[in-house]
């Protein structure tokens, strides 16, 4: 039985192309600058988000940990959406590393408003931490794959400057909302200070993220890169996956989202699954069975399909490269003879 991933989209393996063009790579020493399919990568990652300067790192919990290094001192705050991946899924980093205070916001599938953000800017008090940084993730993980409309973005963003904020903008997914929005990635990235977008999720690449700025921020997000041990010498082998991602694979992104779509239509039609197909935006699938999740994981684990559980009755399905639309066909009938059994 040919099992079918569906826990993210980091389960790619790379095509046949990418790896050709892996092997064929020019390479140098990235920690001197003179590895040439780096620079290059960088060159086409700042062009593409419309900002002055970009740095190859390992992932993309290092790409937002170094904005985080760069905006923030020890004993700052950053506001960000209390689902957001730099406080569900990086470590405690931003405290472990920093010494940063996270001050979680609750938001609607992720998005937050104008108003949010205001309020929560602290006054400066001797008491209190100072607000420094506002940080928003597109698309959305927790959110379900939520896409930031561009003039909700561009309000907030108005109102994290308005309080003397900086603005970081975790892009992981942000080629997911520039499919499936129609609008291109500068479109958000240009309002911030940094933006970090990663190629080893949707995009298909075996490893690694960017971080884009000013030149100035980025000159000290080399040092800061360093620090953390993300110096990779002759990583052109790896900016040559990235470089044939941006490439090859940002259009072919709007396959995942009908897949998605195909998804959740097919389980709103069963018995014991609660899901809104008129909420999937991209490729990520929030899903509720009436049985306990871990108990749904299981069962399909069994029948060869694999997922995360989120919640008590909650389940996350990630469509990606190596996903077909045999593979939806097929998991839909596997997870109809799960709830059956």
């Amino acid at each position: 039985m040919k099992p079918i991933d569906f826990r993210s989209d980091t389960v790619t393996r790379p095509t046949p192309a990418m790896r050709r063009a892996m092997a064929e790579a020019e390479v140098g020493d990235d920690v001197y600058g003179e590895d040439p399919t780096v620079n290059r990568l960088e060159e086409r990652v700042a062009e593409r988000l419309g900002l002055e300067a970009a740095l190859f790192v390992p992932s993309g919990t290092q790409a937002n940990q170094i904005a985080m290094g760069l905006h923030c001192r020890p004993g700052d705050e950053v506001l960000t959406e209390a689902g957001s991946h730099i406080i569900q899924y990086e470590g405690g980093a931003v405290s472990a590393l920093w010494g940063i205070q996270p001050h979680p916001l609750p938001g609607d599938r992720g998005l937050l408003t104008p108003e949010q953000v205001a309020e929560a800017v602290r006054a400066e008090n001797i008491h209190a931490p100072r607000s420094r940084l506002l940080s928003l993730e597109n698309t959305h993980n927790r959110g379900g794959g939520t896409v930031w409309p561009l003039e909700r973005f561009r309000e907030v963003v108005e109102a994290a400057r308005k309080a003397g904020l900086a603005v970081h903008l975790d892009g992981a997914r942000l080629f997911n909302a520039q499919v499936a929005a129609g609008t291109p990635a500068a479109s958000w990235a240009r309002l911030t200070d940094t933006t970090s977008v990663c190629f080893s999720k949707g995009l298909g690449a075996p490893v690694g993220s960017a971080l884009a700025g000013s030149k100035a921020l980025i000159l000290e997000a080399r040092r800061l890169r360093k620090r953390l041990g993300g110096g990779m010498r002759q990583a052109g082998v790896l900016a040559a996956a990235a470089l044939h991602a941006l490439e090859h694979h940002v259009e072919r992104l709007a396959e995942d989202h009908a897949h998605t779509r195909r998804l959740a239509a097919g389980l709103a039609e069963m018995t014991g699954v609660k899901v809104e197909p008129a909420r999937v935006e991209t490729n990520i699938l929030l899903v509720e069975f009436a049985r306990p999740a871990s108990e749904m994981v299981s069962r399909l684990t069994a029948l060869g399909v694999l997922l995360n559980a989120t919640g008590t009755h909650t389940v996350r399905l990630v469509c990606h490269l190596d996903i077909s639309a045999a593979d939806v066909t097929e998991a839909l009938t596997r997870i109809r003879r799960a709830l059956e059994s």
